[in-house]
């Protein structure tokens, strides 16, 4: 047994996420764990919608989303042997990741964060500032996008 033995890894599939994939999947390798990929449709962010004109559509393409999302974890996982689960979970994304964390009894999470600064970090806040915040779990962040490789906070 590793010092890790499940490994969440929340995904939206933004560009550059893959760097907090790749991450968590050579961690999980290191200490024979699993990964638990999952994405979170957002659905707080439609509650002002008119459900039976808007919904249908938006939820099917955010699903297809999702599964698009999950095979790159799933496909890099397996690349190196690492077991892998995939889950589409729908709700708010900081909530979501720190419920699956905890239910699912994870040993770490390992998330990407945008390193955004100054106004734009004020004003929008962090899915991952807010993970490490209410999570018992331990949480590893990532940066990924713009910043320099090697840069784990």
């Amino acid at each position: 047994m590793g010092l890790y033995d499940r490994i969440l890894v929340p995904t939206d599939g933004s560009e550059g996420v893959e760097r907090a994939i790749s991450h968590a999947v050579d961690l999980a390798e290191a200490h024979g764990a699993a990964i638990h990929a999952v994405y979170v449709v957002n659905t707080a962010g439609f509650t002002g919608l008119p459900m039976e004109s808007s919904w249908e559509g938006v939820e099917e393409m955010l699903h297809e989303d999702a599964e698009q999302a999950l095979t790159t974890v799933r496909e890099l996982a397996e690349q190196h042997g690492v077991p892998v689960e995939t889950h589409v979970l729908e709700g708010s994304p900081q909530r979501e990741i720190v419920r699956y964390a905890e239910e699912e009894d994870c040993d770490l999470v390992v998330m990407g964060t945008h390193g955004r600064g100054g106004i734009d970090r004020l004003l929008l806040g962090s899915v991952a500032e807010k993970v490490v915040r209410a999570s018992n779990v331990p949480v590893m962040t990532v940066r990924v996008g713009t910043e320099e490789p090697g840069q784990a906070t």
